[in-house]
């Protein structure tokens, strides 16, 4: 059996890309795709611990580099448990972030640098690299805005995933900015979708994207 199709999810939270990896995911099973829908952090019983700590607004005085290196080890674990296994299987794996996420977030908003995230991908990952990346990138101030009240909403019905949004302007401007770097220099890997648009026609121009990429 072939290798499967390794596909990931990136963007700002409220960016709208869980919403697109749930629509696509529901495309690929009406048409009797085998698929896998994963997340990062997350996505195994080791890996949602590591999300906990990672996500919750509680977690204090975590350095950036001991951030950067739970990041990889629930990635090096997703890969063992879940992505390798589902591959192997031919299947079409979905994954909601994975290393571009932390070049952006660790590399770009902490200010370590792309070196040493790249790195530690090599190390840790075995190298593995999506077959395509899609980056939703709308409008900086709107993408803030829904990732913000949508974590008010959750942190009201008792889960705290609000770490990240905690951080300032300069943080996610230099998140934005690293990811636009990422999408210019693996731009045969990564598909950017810019703009505000309606889900739908979002989702519309995804599957023709995918469908192309699947048929190759």
């Amino acid at each position: 059996m072939g290798r499967g199709f390794f596909l990931t999810f990136e963007g700002l939270d409220g960016s709208g890309k869980t919403t697109q990896m749930r629509k696509l995911a529901a495309w690929l099973e009406n048409r009797r795709h085998r698929i896998t829908v994963t997340r990062q952090p997350g996505g195994t019983r080791i890996g949602d611990r590591i999300r906990q700590l990672l996500l919750d607004s509680r977690t204090e005085n975590l350095s950036a580099r001991a951030e950067l290196g739970l990041m990889f080890s629930d990635r090096a674990q997703a890969i063992a448990e879940v992505i390798a296994p589902a591959l192997e299987a031919g299947k079409v794996v979905l994954c909601d972030r994975y290393t571009d996420s932390t070049e952006a977030y660790q590399g770009g908003g902490r200010q370590l640098g792309s070196d040493v995230v790249l790195n530690l991908h090599n190390v840790m990952c075995g190298g593995l690299q999506p077959d395509l990346t899609i980056l939703l990138i709308p409008d900086f101030d709107a993408s803030l805005r829904r990732a913000r009240r949508r974590n008010d909403r959750m942190q009201k019905s008792g889960t705290d995933e609000n770490r990240f949004e905690r951080e300032n302007e300069d943080f996610y401007r230099r998140v934005y900015e690293k990811y636009r770097e990422i999408a210019a220099r693996d731009h045969l890997r990564v598909v950017t979708i810019e703009g505000e648009a309606p889900i739908e026609e979002i989702h519309q121009r995804i599957v023709k994207l995918v469908e192309e990429r699947l048929e190759r």
